[in-house]
């Protein structure tokens, strides 16, 4: 008489298990579903942002570490939060500010300044004040876009202002090494910060519309995103690269 043995069940470790995560801009959107996603997986994670009671009810929602309300692009008080953050940092995503779809001539010239810049020097100074404090290996993410693959007079200055972002993280990612940098570059996302720029009706309008073209057959939403993220910041083998995540988006369109 034989006998089998019973399969034996391993079950994996959460993979950021014991990591600290930085929203800067995570009491909403994009943030705040990463946010869930890295505690799902193990993570502590510190969400960021202007607004006290939204941060607070993030917060609560997914049993975040702690919050912190202030203006990002401060550098004082962007500096002042991350000299207060108690202990070593593994990963920061940075998902702010959102693009400028103002017509070219329409702008003034501090305004053009501040739109093609915004990014950049946010992103710079994000890691100016954070690499001190980030182990080896972990992961500075910065927001951009696929809206510089392609010009038009609806997208304004925006094509310019995304445009930058990839030479940018690559530099900066040999600068900080080892400390990782990667640019997430999102088509539409279907947040509440992409929902402001239409009426109720043109959101649904939009909505459907890349329904009906987008490969994948649906938007993309804010999870999309997150998961890729979380992907960037445990695999350790990524760095200095631009990933898109717009559903086939910049390919119909």
């Amino acid at each position: 008489m034989t006998t089998t043995a019973a399969p034996v069940s391993v079950a994996s470790q959460p993979e950021l298990l014991g990591q600290t995560v930085v929203l800067i801009g995570g009491s909403a959107g994009i943030g705040l579903e990463t946010a869930r996603r890295a505690r799902a997986d193990g993570a502590d994670v510190i969400l960021t942002g202007r607004d006290p009671e939204r941060l607070r009810r993030a917060a609560l929602d997914i049993d975040a570490r702690s919050t912190a309300a202030f203006d990002a692009t401060d550098p004082g008080a962007l500096a002042r939060f991350f000299d207060a953050v108690p202990g070593q940092i593994d990963h920061v995503l940075v998902t702010g500010p959102g693009p400028s779809y103002r017509p070219l001539l329409q702008m003034t010239a501090d305004e053009v300044r501040d739109a093609l810049a915004d990014h950049v020097v946010l992103g710079l100074d994000v890691a100016r004040n954070a690499a001190p404090k980030m182990r080896p290996g972990g992961t500075l993410l910065l927001m951009g876009g696929t809206g510089g693959r392609k010009i038009s007079r609806d997208l304004g200055i925006a094509s310019a202002a995304t445009a930058v972002l990839p030479p940018f993280v690559a530099a900066l990612a040999l600068q900080l090494a080892p400390v990782r940098v990667n640019l997430i570059a999102a088509g539409f996302v279907d947040t509440p910060l992409a929902a402001s720029y239409f009426s109720k009706e043109g959101l649904e309008a939009r909505r459907e519309e890349l329904r009906s073209t987008l490969p994948i057959g649906r938007v993309v939403e804010p999870a999309d995103v997150a998961a890729l993220a979380v992907h960037l910041m445990t695999n350790t083998a990524l760095t200095g690269a631009t990933y898109d995540i717009d559903g086939g988006q910049q390919y119909v369109s």
